[in-house]
């Protein structure tokens, strides 16, 4: 069988996967993309990202629309039906694939389809849709076959009423109840897109508060908003079993409690999809989630072969995928570290409203011993916010005391995560470059969202003595 040679091999076309081949091409490496579906763009696009943010994005239009015409909200509701939305999510989709397809195309990387497989640490055998099989040989490897929803034995997911977070995009209508377990970012996110659409929402929390990870106070702002649009949150709960009926899902929790739904989704962790590639043989090491552990160059145990995006574990954001597969790309072709790609990566939560987030929280802060001053600004006082309607929320800046470094940002709201980078950008400098003044001495539209920069800053600095 020939072998074909290649300066880069990369297995995956998901965000991480993209973002190494159209870096390694561009420095003039010859690049062979490998991906198993017949289609680019991994679960990013076919799965995940895209189809649940441009559902989220069709509810939320569906709402809008019923709360400026509350005479036709009986009428929307009954007409607009979840299959319309999941369409307009498809739609986008398909646009997605063609415009990925085309890089590939306009920068000559091959691409072929089929599952990969490692031979020896510089071979891979692929296995083609139609039993055929290819050799692909390279001088480095770049492994960025992403993540899956985690599936417990114990659950049956064949059942028609049971679902994960990648095929709950399959489901034909509303139900008119649901249970989530597992109050991630995912679970959070589908909470607040099913409770919008008038579903009784369960959201289990196997923890003593919502995504910890973030700042309390927008932690907290989150528990509020969703327990204000109705969603009912449990929280330290673990599941003892689901029992599926053909009528209903029943769940069992350990403290005793059971709760019972139209549907259930799970939504508790995702895997690596690791498994059959091979890399036992090579002495590449997996956790048990089936994520490859990597150094900070994004290495595995075997110097030429890398790993990216999800399929080594946290953050798992489809941004931080981009900017790894670029990084380990630049270490291939260039040899160098440029850690920077990979560093204050904001964080996007696509619950009603959003979340984003970047640096430090207060917790950390003050357990770090870090002087810090908070400034607020409540959207409900902006001028923008008042026309538009959209008055939930607040920008939270927190800046060191003495320099006036910007150390955190912290959103929640109408277009947060949009929002947010108006200070990454003022974070991101060197040395003075990074600092709070920046906003009150800038001159910032009005009306505009901006402005909760100028208002924030003002009101932290105030704080000063």
């Amino acid at each position: 069988m020939t072998v074909r040679q290649f300066d880069v091999v990369v297995l995956g076309s998901g965000p991480g996967g993209e973002g190494a081949s159209m870096k390694a091409v561009k420095s003039g490496r010859r690049v062979c993309t490998v991906e198993q579906s017949p289609f680019v763009g991994g679960a990013c696009t076919h799965t995940a990202t895209i189809p649940s943010k441009a559902l989220r994005h069709a509810v939320q239009r569906l709402v809008d629309v019923q709360g400026d015409h509350p005479a036709l909200r009986a009428e929307l509701a009954r007409t607009t039906t979840l299959k319309d939305m999941l369409r307009t999510a498809s739609s986008v989709v398909a646009r997605q694939v063609q415009l990925r397809s085309t890089f590939y195309e306009r920068n000559r990387v091959d691409l072929v389809v089929g599952k990969a497989r490692f031979l020896d640490a510089h071979t891979v055998e692929v296995s083609e849709p139609r039993g055929s099989h290819e050799l692909l040989s390279a001088k480095a490897f770049v492994i960025a076959t992403g993540s899956r929803p985690y599936r417990p034995a114990s659950v049956d997911f064949s059942h028609p009423r049971v679902f994960d977070s990648d095929t709950i995009l399959t489901l034909k209508e509303a139900p008119l109840a649901m249970i989530i377990y597992g109050a991630g970012v995912i679970g959070c996110e589908y909470a607040s897109m099913f409770r919008m659409l008038g579903v009784k929402v369960d959201l289990v929390n196997t923890r003593d508060r919502l995504l910890s990870f973030l700042d309390d106070e927008i932690s907290d702002a989150l528990s509020y908003h969703l327990r204000e649009q109705g969603v009912l949150i449990r929280h330290q709960e673990e599941m003892e079993r689901v029992e599926a009926r053909e009528d209903s899902v029943v769940l069992h929790l350990k403290s005793g409690k059971q709760l019972k739904a139209d549907v259930f989704l799970w939504a508790n962790g995702r895997t690596g999809n690791s498994a059959g590639l091979g890399l036992e043989a090579l002495g590449i090491a997996v956790d048990s989630r089936g994520c490859i552990q990597v150094n900070d160059a994004y290495q595995t145990a075997v110097p030429h072969i890398y790993a990216v995006g999800d399929v080594v574990g946290a953050p798992s954001l489809a941004s931080a995928s981009y900017d790894q597969g670029r990084f380990a790309a630049t270490h291939i072709v260039e040899g160098r570290l440029e850690h920077k790609l990979v560093k204050d990566i904001p964080t996007g939560i696509y619950t009603s409203p959003e979340i984003s987030s970047l640096g430090r929280t207060e917790r950390e802060l003050t357990q770090a011993g870090v002087p810090y001053e908070v400034g607020h600004a409540f959207f409900k006082s902006l001028a923008r916010a008042q026309i538009t309607g959209r008055t939930v929320g607040m920008l939270k800046l927190l800046f060191h005391r003495e320099t006036r470094e910007i150390l955190g940002l912290h959103c929640f709201g109408d277009n947060a995560s949009e929002i947010i980078h108006i200070g990454q950008a003022i974070m991101a400098q060197d040395g003075p470059g990074n600092s709070i003044d920046y906003f009150v001495n800038t001159t910032f539209n009005y009306p505009t969202m901006a402005e909760a920069y100028r208002v924030a800053a003002l009101n932290g600095l105030n704080r000063l003595f």
